[in-house]
């Protein structure tokens, strides 16, 4: 007996290697959307299991145990949160899903739909429904129908329909209305564009810069181009491939100014640089310009990031087609674009010029 009690007091019981050691766990402490339904994780003293991004209060990782499927955790015994659902869509899925039901909406009607009939439709509040659209697109659900309707305007005039068909069918109610829009929307005279935009007017300048060369260019609406290059000649006739059948004109004193402006903004990041711009793109590409935008100077983000931002998380490759296709470096920030492990991916202008842009705006950031 009493050897018996000796041999339970000496017995070792092997732990189980704490969770920390697991790099999910880093994901589930920083609520990472990326690796919902990559794994799955259950807590003992709540008896649920949860999807990495869910935002309960981080749990203490001794109660926690790593799953790779669902059917793992359920034979564990564990039952699935009610707050981040993990046998089905995410919030931001679900929500991505309502949004994508209101734009379908807007892009079918003929008219512009009240604010109220798209909250309507998705069983949501005037006001909560403003937020998410913005949250998820990038735009109000009044610029997001403005941005279409402007596409669908283009696509009828390039496709050599009439304006004033093209007015209406673009959901145009009067032709007033959408001549007051008109150069807002195509930049020129609707029957200027239907010509291919023949004598359009873009003023341009050229400036130096300690990256190289600089070219900003801008039509009546703001600046439409702004060129980074070796070779300034190089830079005038890549202007003029962008804009085939506008006439170039060499700016003014005024308008070296701004140019000045930009290369002081390459130079010393810190600085403001507001100006208006003459954004040519589909929707889909405003979306993601304007998220570029709203990153800050000194940080960093990646494609997937920006593709969460604008709630489509598997278009990482359309992301990366939009800022390829964007004419307008510096304003809109694509170099603060990177890969997922920090690594820096292509740049229209280099890729030197894109990490020297980044070091610079870093510094900035530091002081």
């Amino acid at each position: 007996m009493t050897t018996m009690t000796t041999m339970t007091k000496t017995k070792v019981t092997a732990k189980s290697p704490s969770v920390t050691t697991d790099p999910r766990w880093a994901r589930v402490v920083a609520r990472d959307k990326a690796a919902d339904g990559k794994f799955w994780y259950s807590v003992a003293t709540t008896g649920v299991y949860c999807r990495p991004s869910c935002p309960s209060r981080t749990a203490n990782p001794k109660n926690v145990q790593l799953y790779d499927s669902v059917e793992a955790a359920k034979a564990a015994g564990f039952r699935p949160c009610k707050r981040c659902n993990p046998d089905g869509l995410s919030i931001e899925a679900e929500n991505a899903t309502l949004i994508a039901k209101a734009c379908r909406m807007i892009e079918d009607s003929d008219a512009e739909p009240s604010l109220e009939a798209l909250a309507a439709t998705v069983a949501l509040s005037p006001s909560y429904f403003h937020r998410l659209f913005k949250a998820t697109t990038g735009l109000t659900p009044k610029d997001y129908a403005a941005a279409h309707r402007a596409k669908k305007v283009r696509q009828g005039l390039a496709g050599g329909g009439s304006v004033t068909e093209t007015i209406y069918d673009s959901g145009f109610n009067s032709s007033g209305r959408f001549y007051e829009k008109s150069a807002n929307i195509l930049g020129m005279t609707p029957s200027r564009y239907r010509a291919g935009g023949v004598n359009e007017e873009i003023k341009f300048a050229v400036g130096e810069t300690s990256l190289g060369a600089i070219l900003v260019a801008s039509s009546k609406k703001g600046v439409a181009a702004i060129l980074l290059g070796d070779d300034p000649d190089e830079l005038v006739r890549e202007l003029q491939d962008r804009f085939p059948k506008a006439r170039l004109l060499g700016a003014d004193r005024d308008y070296e100014a701004l140019v000045a402006r930009v290369v002081g903004f390459v130079e010393t990041p810190g600085i403001s640089l507001d100006l208006p711009l003459d954004i040519r793109g589909t929707a889909f590409q405003q979306r993601v310009w304007q998220a570029l935008q709203d990153i800050p100077v000194g940080q960093t983000v990646s494609y997937a990031d920006i593709a969460q931002r604008i709630g489509l998380p598997k278009a990482v490759r359309a992301v990366a087609g939009a800022c390829a296709a964007n004419n307008i470096a510096v304003a809109i920030p694509c170099h603060r674009v990177v890969r997922n492990d920090g690594t820096l991916s292509g740049y229209a202008w280099g890729v030197d010029r894109k990490r020297a842009l980044i070091d610079r705006e870093a510094s900035v950031k530091k002081r």
